[in-house]
């Protein structure tokens, strides 16, 4: 039993460690990456999609992102995208394609873009503390109900927590080589 709540523990965890890579993936580092924009939603038949789901994104450049949509029509939709994101980008419609130069990331971009992917990793350690309150109710349920004893609580604790705290160094670890990747270009 209460393997098993450890090991669900660890399988959510590692979800959590796969939404952090993913979502730090997207921040701007200075160079051209398709990444940047995963979260770019495009309204599209009145839905709103992905825009790497509409367009095949490329980087015929180091500091160009070249955007072909699959369908000429949305070409203007996809600007618009863009534009609302958070990015800082400006589209360059030739009427076949978009094209997104990256410009040169100044100091206090960068610094910017360091307190952005902090803040991805905080994020990431509450859901991970989230997690570990979950699995520790479940140990103590089981204690309530007589399913184990006392010292059977205090060792799935201290599993749960030396879990926890590898995979909170593992995002520290995680955010540090993006700072010195960032601050680095």
């Amino acid at each position: 039993m209460i393997s098993q709540i450890v090991d669900v523990l660890k399988e959510k965890m590692l979800k959590t460690m796969d939404v952090l890579v993913g979502e730090l993936g997207s921040v701007r580092v200075g160079r051209a990456n398709p990444n940047m924009l995963d979260r770019v939603e495009v309204e599209y038949y009145g839905v709103m999609t992905r825009l790497n789901q509409l367009a095949n994104i490329s980087t015929p450049e180091s500091r160009i992102l070249m955007i072909q949509p699959w369908e000429k029509n949305i070409l203007k939709d996809i600007e618009k995208a863009i534009l609302k994101s958070d990015l800082g980008l400006m589209p360059n419609n030739d009427g076949s394609s978009i094209r997104l130069i990256i410009p040169e990331m100044t100091e206090e971009t960068r610094r910017n873009t360091v307190k952005k992917a902090k803040k991805i990793a905080e994020d990431s350690k509450v859901a991970l503390r989230a997690l570990r309150r979950d699995a520790n109710d479940k140990v103590k349920l089981l204690k309530k109900d007589g399913s184990i004893t006392e010292d059977d609580l205090k060792k799935a604790e201290d599993d749960i927590q030396k879990q926890t705290d590898k995979f909170v160094k593992k995002v520290d670890e995680i955010v540090a080589n993006k700072e010195k990747e960032i601050m680095s270009i």
